[in-house]
């Protein structure tokens, strides 16, 4: 853009977002505005605090904006009002509608944790690892009104391994992300980025998670369930009962060995779990209220009859 100062909005929430946040200044410090989702209650006082973008564009004195939605006029008119050249997204949570992505020069560029088409959507990173994919990335991408369905700048892709946790990955995929969109920013504003439809075959959702997907039916596949615990701590979690008693799983190995067991039947003294097809060893629990513990704390302070059956879902 010749030499003129790119104006330059971020918009996102989480500490994914700080971080990207953080390294894009270091090579657009004149950020004139970033946009983050308001306070939430947080704790047992529910004290209201700042999403980690706030605190960040703060601490660096940057104008931010909280608005609950995008689609009021006095928000959108606001936004015009800065004179974008481009705007950034990244996990921002909200939708931004067509006049929001049309305002800005060059419109509104995200930072998505797919390599797109595949995993459009709210939880790439955790559909990903379920799905058994042995790949994942980021793709910079320019947003439209379609969900994630805007043409593609650049794309830089990690390996998942089978013992990949979502934790992982978000942690790879936040450095990725930074770096992905510091390489495609600036060539993006002198006009050297050409704009790539994204392929019409190969397209999958990444469907918002559920708390009931943490439930584990032992009558499914162990590297199913596997996945599972990979994939959903922290959050639903994974779980499941013996009695009346819910047990969280934190940490688990695929054990496919065929055993002669019913499915849920315990079936050792290392908490390994006949499954559907192979078993599940049950590396790090928690009861709910209690401190997480290994299997072998756990069975030593927990009475269990030799292969006990725990409970099924039905």
């Amino acid at each position: 853009m010749n030499d003129h100062t790119p104006r330059i909005a971020f918009m996102g929430t989480p500490d994914f977002a700080a971080y990207i946040l953080k390294a894009l200044l270091k090579t657009y410090p004149q950020i004139v505005a970033v946009y983050t989702q308001p306070p939430r209650p947080v704790g047992r006082g529910y004290k209201l605090t700042p999403s980690p973008v706030q605190e960040l564009a703060i601490a660096n004195n940057i104008p931010v904006f909280t608005p609950s939605s995008l689609k009021s006029e006095d928000t959108q008119k606001e936004w015009q009002s800065l004179n974008l050249d481009v705007a950034v997204v990244a996990a921002y949570g909200l939708i931004l509608p067509k006049l929001i992505l049309e305002a800005p020069k060059l419109g509104c560029l995200n930072i998505h944790a797919s390599l797109l088409p595949r995993w459009r959507g709210a939880a790439p990173i955790q559909r990903a690892i379920l799905a058994g994919d042995q790949e994942t990335g980021i793709t910079i991408m320019k947003m439209e009104t379609g969900l994630d369905t805007g043409a593609m700048l650049l794309a830089k892709k990690i390996f998942i391994t089978r013992t990949t946790t979502t934790s992982d990955l978000l942690h790879r995929l936040t450095q990725v992300g930074a770096e992905a969109i510091i390489e495609a920013l600036p060539l993006y504003l002198s006009g050297k980025l050409p704009l790539i439809p994204q392929p019409e075959e190969g397209v999958t959702y990444a469907d918002k998670l559920a708390k009931s997907e943490g439930h584990l039916d032992w009558r499914l596949p162990a590297f199913l369930l596997e996945r599972k615990v990979r994939a959903l701590n922290p959050w639903p979690g994974t779980w499941f009962e013996i009695g009346a008693d819910r047990i969280k799983v934190l940490k688990a190995e695929l054990i496919p060995d065929q055993f002669p067991y019913s499915p849920g039947t315990i079936t050792d003294d290392k908490l390994t779990i006949a499954c559907g097809e192979g078993a599940l060893r049950l590396l790090s629990v928690q009861k709910v209220g209690k401190s997480p513990l290994t299997a072998e704390e756990f069975l030593r302070g927990y009475e269990l009859p030799s292969r006990q059956l725990v409970n099924v879902a039905v």
